[in-house]
């Protein structure tokens, strides 16, 4: 590793800050919803109905609804694109290299009598990354971000009422993420190579849900997701001219990150006996991340980089439609509100307003074997930034167009017994 020196900060303390609030733009912009292929089917509009074992997910107090022993498994292929135009005035355009992820998921209930249930499951729900050309114009903000989050809930349902359920889940949940970016060297020809690996083995949260059925054709339900507390420890790396080893990145760090609350409210009515519409909202606090802290290990010296986002929300309505007895055609369409004012837009993740429509199938092929298959588009809107508060080349703003999106399948698997 290179000596750490005073002039170290100049350089790698706005380097790493910019690197590491980066994945928060990331973790915000890909919160993966896509828990279950019956529930992205529905456009993720799943709180009031709950009916298969993703409710350990969107809403614990669903597993009430179930009897003996239910087991999903499954997987998404995600495939996000993203492309930027400029730097204004300029409009040559740059892509993202074609990547696909695939969050799988786990879920497993049992009901213990009458009053009780329990589950257990595995799932990601932050994930994805975004990848750029090496000599692009803004590989001194992002060239390679990822991040992987996992989180295994243990949850207890409970029937106060015959039309009340409640439920109550323990998260534990780990998580690494990496960060590659290249930063000037001048007087010296070239760029230096900035790494960052960190990752966190024992993070925790809870979730709270209640569902109620006030009215045989009508459901309500609600879910709480809390804050977890992230503390990685991570490493960074860089290479670059011999002369200015000294002031490179490298050693140990260390950087507290949460991830913001979730909040859902839904309610699902059937209109007829094979017609169920579904209605969600879903609100996320991320004004609760507004300073940023990195501390270097060996140094103690720590510094901080404000970052100013706003609470968001997601609109979602879903429905299902019966085909017969064993077949039921899913549809959905929601609309996602980005956390990021325009002017913070990072290419770690291009962070605009999102609509996302989903068509799907929920298939029973025997009496205890269930398969759901789901698609899903994501489209942003197309975003210009002409004020942009993120500087690739001294005090140049990062001003262009932005376009995101991506294609989604899920597959679901389920069983019963």
């Amino acid at each position: 590793m290179y000596k750490k020196t005073g002039g170290t900060l100049k350089i790698v303390t706005i380097s790493l800050l910019i690197a590491l609030a980066s994945f928060k733009m990331y973790a915000g912009g890909f919160q993966i919803n896509e828990h279950g292929a019956k529930a992205m089917g529905m456009g993720g509009a799943f709180t009031a109905i709950a009916n298969d074992p993703s409710a350990l997910y969107f809403n614990g107090a669903g597993m009430m609804q179930f009897y003996g022993t239910q087991i999903m498994f499954g997987t998404a292929l995600i495939s996000p694109f993203s492309s930027f135009r400029g730097v204004a005035p300029k409009i040559d355009e740059y892509k993202t290299a074609n990547q696909v992820f695939y969050p799988s998921h786990f879920f497993a209930t049992h009901r213990l009598n009458e009053d009780w249930s329990v589950g257990l499951g595995f799932s990601s729900p932050f994930g994805l990354g975004t990848k750029w050309d090496e000599n692009w114009p803004g590989r001194y903000l992002a060239l390679e971000t990822s991040v992987q989050v996992f989180a295994i809930p243990v949850v207890v349902a409970y029937k106060p009422l015959d039309n009340l359920f409640v439920s109550a889940s323990f998260v534990y949940s780990f998580a690494n993420v990496k960060i590659t970016r290249k930063n000037p060297q001048t007087p010296f020809e070239g760029d230096a190579f900035v790494s960052l690996e960190g990752k966190d083995n024992s993070a925790f949260g809870y979730h709270l849900s209640a569902m109620y059925k006030p009215l045989k054709e009508l459901t309500i339900g609600a879910s709480f997701h809390s804050q977890i507390e992230y503390n990685f420890e991570g490493t960074a790396k860089s290479t670059g001219a011999e002369q200015l080893a000294a002031r490179l990145p490298g050693g140990d760090i260390k950087a507290d990150l949460t991830t913001p609350m979730n909040l859902a409210v839904g309610v699902a009515y059937d209109f007829m006996p094979n017609l169920k519409v579904a209605l969600d909202f879903q609100y996320i606090g991320w004004s609760s991340y507004d300073t940023l802290a990195v501390e270097f290990v060996q140094s103690g010296v720590r510094s901080a980089s404000t970052r100013l986002y706003d609470d968001t929300y997601i609109v979602r309505l879903g429905a299902e439609y019966g085909i017969t007895e064993d077949l039921n055609v899913l549809g959905g369409i929601y609309f996602d509100n980005s956390p990021v004012a325009n002017e913070r837009i990072n290419p770690s993740l291009p962070e605009t307003d999102r609509i996302g429509m989903s068509i799907g199938l929920d298939y029973k092929l025997t009496k205890s074997l269930g398969l759901d298959a789901s698609y899903l588009f994501i489209r942003g809107n197309q975003l210009t930034v002409d004020n942009s508060s993120e500087y690739y080349a001294g005090t140049s703003p990062f001003n262009g167009t932005w376009n995101a999106g991506a294609h989604v399948f899920s597959l679901s698997l389920s069983y019963s017994f």
